[in-house]
């Protein structure tokens, strides 16, 4: 009886935990579009503060650059570009969180978005982060052996140079095909883990495992769509390098805002959501509004 008990009681757990795994939506390209929109949205409604969140990546990309190589930062543009994407994902978590203020009709502030840091899964979400880390480090190391194994140690003299070794001979044609193969492995395994992970758990409380679990059922189920938003992100933050890594600051909290309404077109709603903890009120300061003021199409309600 005991046993038979034991059985029962494992097959409720088990029908229970099936019950409460998040449904998964089937997206098209309308969903992803809207998406970019709404995330587009965001960034006017809070420009200074998205800003201000995201303008160290462009530095600490450059830092991390010359770290690596030493003598030049020019042969890892592409790769650190590229890495964004393995990383992105972690580094946008108080971006999802103004997303969600501003997705309740709250205010959405730099204060807001360190809220993050007192959710009952941060430990979760930190230890997926290092995961991503871990996985970016692996990626910027791959694609320095990559480089040596096609040029050796010496480095580029400058952009002209290295574009002339990159398009015009043998070894940089075999230094595309084969950088963008690992590359696209790489990001194949951030997007299959990371892809809906972090707003699930900032959304639900998620335990890392049940997020990439649900990650990788959502990427199962719309193949192609989320192919294709790999695809725009990889697009956009190439886009951003170009002028010395600063369009990355908006490139990077435009998707990290368009990745929470991602989430929001794929994952169906809770039928019986916890009831968020009020927030504590803070006096606004008018210096706080500066320069955010500057731009026109910020929205008064919604900063």
């Amino acid at each position: 009886m005991a046993t038979y008990h034991g059985n029962v009681t494992s097959m409720a757990q088990s029908a229970r935990d099936t019950a409460a795994a998040p449904v998964i939506r089937t997206i098209g390209f309308a969903e992803l579009g809207r998406a970019l929109r709404r995330g587009w949205e965001d960034f006017k409604a809070v420009p200074t503060h998205a800003i201000i969140l995201c303008v160290i990546y462009p530095v600490l990309g450059l830092v991390l650059a010359r770290a690596v190589l030493g003598y030049s930062v020019i042969p890892l543009l592409f790769p650190l570009a590229a890495g964004f994407a393995l990383i992105g994902p972690f580094a946008a978590l108080g971006l999802y969180e103004m997303s969600r203020c501003r997705e309740r009709r709250q205010p959405a502030t730099a204060w807001d978005a360190l809220e993050v840091v007192r959710s009952p899964s941060f430990g979760a979400m930190l230890g997926l982060g290092v995961l991503l880390l871990a996985l970016f480090v692996t990626w910027v190391a791959t694609a320095q052996a990559i480089y040596i194994a096609a040029f050796g140690y010496a480095g580029a003299t400058g952009f002209s140079d290295f574009a002339t070794r990159v398009l015009t001979t043998p070894q940089g044609w075999w230094l595309i095909v084969v950088g963008c193969g690992v590359g696209f492995l790489f990001a194949f395994v951030a997007l299959c883990v990371s892809v809906v992970s972090f707003p699930l758990m900032l959304d639900r409380h998620a335990g890392a495992g049940d997020a990439m679990v649900t990650s990788l059922r959502a990427v199962a189920r719309n193949p192609v769509p989320m192919a294709a938003w790999g695809l725009i992100v990889a697009v956009l933050l190439v886009a951003g390098t170009l002028p010395f890594f600063l369009g990355l600051a908006v490139v990077i909290p435009l998707l990290g805002h368009a990745t929470w309404h991602l989430y929001r077109e794929t994952i169906e709603p809770e039928l019986n959501p916890q009831p968020l903890p009020p927030r504590a009120h803070r006096e606004r300061k008018p210096a706080a509004d500066f320069p955010v003021n500057l731009f026109p199409w910020r929205h008064k309600d919604g900063a």
